[in-house]
Formats: structure tokens, C-alpha cells, sequence
């Protein structure tokens, strides 16, 4: 393991049923103040670091609304779902004295800054924190597929993809015991074999852009600092 950070920086895509801990939904404040704690541990190195979140806590467009509701309307109350997690994780961040701003691609000026590319980057280079809500502000685009969308317009080493399971197998751990984890893998055998990483869009967005996505599992969030500094855990997608 090396003694400085292998990546300049990076976006951290978190699930919003990770901030959800044990619960499975809402917010659960222990379990976002350990990511935080982590979080500014990292931006200290220097690492310039932008975040991703999920609604899946509080809505789930497809699955929520799924025949019950018109699917782009389902899909916009997913995005305010993302926005009540962006909110959370930046005041808990502001507790720790970790400059933050969040930046939501549906403007909502009350609440937040529009989303500009370049006033995110400017706020990555002063160090501060940029918490990215509304996933791309399009229906039928899943918040992984704004993470690789936001990475590549912020120029990102690496894609952080922090779930509730360890990295990547060769199929569902929990449904078959034989699941082989794999400590890498290519964007055309993620796609080929169907391996449910990230929906397919995002994965092939990442492989377009070169991007490498590392996945792993959030349930010790010291894993972030230990993938910045390089450490071999989780998967890498590349």
C-alpha cells in the first residue's frame, strides 16, 4: 500500500440504501457520519472528491412506480428522493468542517446551485466537496448512469462505486453459493455475461470514456480511503 493517494480525483457513487443502514430506508445518521469521516479524511490527502447519490432510500422510480404511475413522473420523484440524501450528507460534512456544495441538474435555487460543469470543477480544485443531486435530471437514466456522466464531464481518475456487496461475481452471491468474486474484469465481459454492476447504459458510457469503476462494499466505508490510496479490494471494471 502506497503513502500517497493513487488518485487525483474521483467520484463517489453511494447508494441511497447504503445511507439507509440496517433500516433499509430513510437515513440513518451513524451510517452517514462514518462516510463522512472518511470523507474528510480523504479530501485531506488532497484528494478532490465528488459524490453521486441515490434515491433508493426514500423512492424508487421504476420499481416504486412501476404500472401505478406515468414512468417519467416517477422517475422526477426519484430525483428529489436524491436531493433530500444530498442535503443530509452535506450537513453532516459541514459539521466536520468539510467545505461542501451541492448541485442539482434540475435547478432548484432555494435549496442548492444549479449543476455547471465548470463551477464544479472550480469548486473541486479549491477543495471542496461536490455533492452532484437529480442523478443526469433525466427520466429513464438511473443515478449510476449520472455518476459515469459526472465523472467524465469532471475529468475523474475513477469511478468509486460503493454498494452492499464486496465486488463482482459471476453471479448473485446470495442465490448461488458457486459465485466466483473476480478481482478484475473488462466493460465487454461486465455487458456480455450481463453482470449487474451498473445498468447497461452506465457501463457502456464508462467503457467509452475509459473510465475504471471500482466496486465495493461500503459496509466498512474505510474501504473509500483504502481504494484512494490503492489498496486491491472490491473489483475494478476497466
Amino acid at each position: 500500500m502506497e503513502n500517497k493517494p493513487v488518485y487525483k480525483r474521483v467520484l463517489l457513487k453511494l447508494s441511497g440504501e447504503a445511507l439507509a443502514g440496517e433500516k433499509g430506508f430513510g437515513l440513518d445518521f451513524d451510517v452517514i457520519r462514518s462516510v463522512c469521516a472518511v470523507i474528510k479524511e480523504v479530501t485531506a490527502m488532497g484528494v478532490e472528491v465528488g459524490i453521486v447519490i441515490g434515491g433508493g432510500n426514500f423512492w424508487r422510480g421504476v420499481k416504486d412506480g412501476g404500472g401505478k404511475m406515468e414512468r417519467s413522473r416517477a422517475d422526477h420523484m426519484g430525483m428529489l428522493a436524491t436531493v433530500m440524501n444530498c442535503l443530509a450528507v452535506a450537513d453532516v460534512l459541514e459539521q466536520m468542517e468539510v467545505p461542501v456544495r451541492v448541485q442539482t441538474a434540475i435547478e432548484m435555487s432555494r435549496i442548492a446551485e444549479p449543476y455547471i460543469r465548470l463551477r464544479a470543477d472550480k469548486h473541486l480544485r479549491h477543495g471542496r466537496v461536490v455533492i452532484f443531486g437529480c442523478g443526469t435530471g433525466n427520466p429513464f437514466f438511473s443515478t449510476d448512469t449520472a455518476a459515469v456522466l459526472r465523472a467524465a464531464e469532471i475529468n475523474a481518475d475513477a469511478i468509486l462505486l460503493a454498494k452492499n456487496i464486496d465486488g463482482v461475481y459471476s453471479a448473485d452471491p446470495r442465490k448461488d453459493p458457486s459465485a466466483v468474486k473476480y478481482d478484475a474484469i473488462s466493460y465487454d465481459d461486465v455487458l456480455a455475461q450481463h453482470l449487474a454492476v451498473m445498468d447497461t447504459t452506465a457501463t457502456s458510457l464508462s467503457m467509452d470514456n475509459k473510465i475504471p469503476v471500482i466496486l465495493f462494499a461500503l459496509k466498512d466505508p474505510e474501504n473509500i480511503k483504502r481504494v484512494v490510496m490503492g489498496e486491491k479490494i472490491g473489483t475494478i471494471v476497466e
